[in-house]
């Protein structure tokens, strides 16, 4: 399993100000590099984002998460910010990990941190891929929701309002600002796969506004609910590593080892895999020399069906060891072998119901296998491809005795 690290740095913002980040990176070359951003008022030190960086560090991912001007660590006053000061910090973010680290290939946003990814994406040419969590579909509503608050910000134009249990200054600007951007354009622009998630019980951004994101985006798009979490995925850890865990996921289609220059993902010893599974559900990252997929199990079994199970992985790996064996044998005696197809599927029966077996009592593995052989082949040589089938590596593996051996990692 990788261990982590963590990177304190500063940058300069859209504004010039020195904001204050923290990228979480695996040991070894990332897998990709993501952008976060937070929520409204909210700050780079938010259980929820620690935890989803720190989730998605483990499967590879590097994360920077920075406070916005005038949040947290970072310089500046809020007072004198608004959304689009906000999309300029994430750009100015997105130069300095693609400078420091390696090219934003992931951008996520959470809350109105999701509109400002989605805003910021078109100014962002090395995303692929973008994420958002509890995202408004547009952010007149929090420009209205301030003066719901604060009354006397159309009068005065500045106000003190509590948000989140904390007071802020706010200006008439920020709310006509969040008045003025239009979300619906950056959307229906965006050219990059889009994954919305979003809790039906949110009860601070509705889920209303997850199906306007998701109607007005082309596709790649996709939805996962997030269930019963909570709007800041504050309720249970467990809610933030799951997002986390899907999002790596999901974004794994989207990445390409070559784009990252230089970067890569780790690379595995040939014959070694390593699986690595979060604290939320079933899915699981699986790294096989320099491949990586993914396995889960479900909807029925409780996971997020997102890749095969491991009865799957199981039989393709016969199923593949049966096909390459096959083409194998075949080009060496130059037949006209084209292509081959291979069925299988897995069951257990009562050992007194299987006639072939050697044991007789509970129950025994059965594999069904069944393979399809196209080319000008004779019966006499499909006969004897037949046989060979038996004599895959997989299967003589699988008939073999088998001894597992299993210790703990206390490293």
């Amino acid at each position: 399993m990788n261990k982590l690290r963590r990177d304190r740095v500063r940058f300069r913002g859209g504004s010039g100000f020195e904001l204050a980040a923290r990228v979480e990176l695996p040991v070894g070359r990332p897998r990709a590099h993501a952008l976060f951003a937070h929520c409204f008022t909210c700050s780079k030190d938010l259980k929820a984002a620690r935890w989803i960086s720190l989730a998605l560090a483990e499967r590879g991912i590097a994360v920077l998460r920075f406070d916005f001007t005038g949040i947290g660590e970072s310089e500046g006053d809020f007072v004198d910010t608004d959304f689009s000061s906000n999309v300029d910090d994430l750009v100015a973010a997105a130069d300095f990990l693609r400078e420091r680290y390696g090219p934003p290939r992931i951008l996520i946003g959470h809350s109105l941190g999701g509109a400002a990814v989605l805003s910021a994406a078109e100014r962002i040419p090395d995303a692929v891929a973008v994420a958002t969590i509890a995202a408004p579909s547009d952010t007149s509503h929090l420009g209205e929701r301030l003066i719901r608050i604060a009354p006397e910000l159309d009068e005065r134009g500045e106000a003190e309002v509590r948000l989140g249990g904390r007071h802020f200054r706010v200006r008439r600007e920020l709310v006509e600002d969040l008045r003025e951007s239009s979300l619906g354009p950056a959307i229906a622009g965006l050219n990059r796969a889009l994954l919305v998630m979003h809790s039906p019980s949110d009860e601070a951004v509705g889920i209303d506004n997850a199906w306007r994101i998701f109607e007005k985006a082309k596709h790649p798009k996709s939805f996962v609910s997030l269930d019963d979490a909570d709007h800041l995925l504050l309720r249970r850890e467990s809610d933030a590593r799951y997002a986390a865990d899907v999002l790596a996921a999901w974004a794994e289609r989207y990445l390409d080892d070559e784009d990252e220059t230089g970067v890569g993902q780790t690379e595995n010893e040939r014959g070694v895999v390593e699986v690595m599974g979060g604290s939320a559900g079933y899915l699981q990252q699986v790294v096989a020399g320099p491949h990586r997929f993914v396995a889960d199990e479900p909807l029925s079994a409780g996971g997020t069906d997102l890749g095969p199970t491991p009865y799957d992985l199981l039989l393709a790996g016969l199923g593949a060891c049966t096909s390459m064996t096959l083409k194998m044998y075949a080009d060496r005696k130059g037949w006209p072998l084209e292509q081959v197809d291979v069925r299988l599927q897995h069951d257990r029966v009562h050992a007194k119901d299987c006639e072939d077996c050697a044991s007789s009592k509970g129950r025994v593995d059965v594999i069904e296998r069944v393979v399809r052989v196209e080319g000008d082949l004779d019966a006499e040589q499909r006969a004897r491809l037949l046989e060979i089938a038996d004599r895959c590596p997989v299967h003589r593996t699988l008939e073999n005795e088998i001894k597992i051996r299993t210790r703990v990692d206390d490293s």
